[in-house]
């Protein structure tokens, strides 16, 4: 049975207190079922806020990961620029025969 459900945001505060109630004892199968959570998503709420304070997948990214991020979308720009370029040079080409 496949239900379509609107995607639900949660605050930081409530993401916080999940996983300090996971953290306090209470099972991740309870904390699911009474808030109606998917475990992966109380899964990773409980990896970033222990590893770093914060749930946002920015926050946890290493110096590395994130230089690596700019990087992808420099070189994607870059070779936008390029193909931009070939097309104009090839235009350019057309019209001065």
């Amino acid at each position: 049975m496949n239900k379509n459900r609107e995607r639900r945001t949660f605050s930081e505060e409530f993401k916080n207190q999940m996983v300090q109630l996971y953290n306090s004892g209470k099972p991740k199968a309870d904390i699911c079922r009474e808030y109606q959570l998917h475990p992966a998503v109380l899964n990773r709420w409980i990896g970033r806020i222990n590893k770093t304070g914060s749930s946002q997948e920015a926050a946890n990214r290493s110096p590395e990961e994130n230089e690596l991020i700019r990087l992808r979308k420099e070189n994607h720009r870059l070779a936008m620029e390029n193909d931009i370029l070939k097309q104009a040079a090839l235009i350019f080409a057309q019209r001065s025969k």
